[in-house]
């Protein structure tokens, strides 16, 4: 069992910042990978950024430049700074953690946090 909770959204001018923050409790791995998936209305959820263990990230071009993701992996806590923020970037972030039992992989989800960029 693992939960996942998301903060650090809210309403943001264009060109503003905001970091999210997610921490992660419950049954842990040490090898995992934490992400950042967006979805604003009537569009598909689609992935923002992730990054494992090891410090390997992966970005959408949308928020490349703009957006770092990090981990503490001994806080299993997973951030997103994103700078530079655009109306675009407007939508419920979600915060995931997938790994692999001896089974199939695992993946869970936070409830997700609002984040508006607006004038």
């Amino acid at each position: 069992q693992v939960q996942l909770v998301e903060s650090g959204g809210g309403l943001v001018q264009p060109g503003g910042s905001l970091r999210l923050s997610c921490a992660a409790s419950g049954s842990i791995f040490s090898i995992n990978t934490m992400g950042w998936y967006r979805q604003a209305p009537g569009k598909q959820r689609e992935l923002v950024a992730h990054i494992t263990t090891g410090g390997s990230t992966n970005y959408a071009d949308s928020v490349k430049g703009r957006f770092t993701i990090s981990k503490d992996n001994a806080k299993n806590t997973a951030y997103l700074q994103m700078n530079s923020l655009k109306p675009e970037d407007t939508a419920v972030y979600y915060c995931n953690l997938q790994q692999v039992t001896a089974y199939r992989s695992n993946n869970y989800w936070g409830q997700g946090t609002q984040v508006t960029v607006s004038s």
